[in-house]
């Protein structure tokens, strides 16, 4: 009895697919967390896109909004953006424009929670004045 459990012939194999399958999924998982730093930065920077180009005094607010929503859209897929809005505040003390996007959190490729992400940007109102 001692001799079969001390031998270790057809360990290998097993070895392998244990420490295989513990690299892919770290592997995965950093992959993932590239893809979601990823889709963070676009959406932030559409929202900043967006409210600076609202904010300029001959562009109606609404603008903004659709901008922002299209600018996701190219880099990162149709249907993405899950609303984006655009309104005029004085949230900072002075008169601004602010455009939110609210978009899915990804999890597992693109797909994840919806409304996980909600970024809201402000940006100075200009005028003629």
């Amino acid at each position: 009895m001692r001799r079969l459990l001390s031998d270790e012939r057809g360990s290998t194999p097993v070895e392998f697919v244990l420490v295989g399958v513990l690299l892919t999924a770290l592997t995965l998982g950093v992959l993932q967390l590239g893809l979601a730093v990823y889709v963070r930065n676009v959406v932030h920077d559409a929202a900043v896109e967006g409210a600076y180009h609202a904010a300029l005094a001959d562009v109606e607010t609404a603008v903004g909004a659709q901008r922002a929503r299209d600018v996701v859209e190219r880099a990162v897929g149709d249907g993405f953006v899950e609303s984006a809005t655009a309104s005029e505040s004085t949230a900072l003390g002075y008169d601004t424009v602010a455009v939110t996007v609210t978009t899915r959190l990804p999890l597992i490729g693109l797909l994840g929670l919806p409304h996980g992400w909600e970024v809201t940007v402000h940006a100075p109102a200009e005028t003629f004045d």
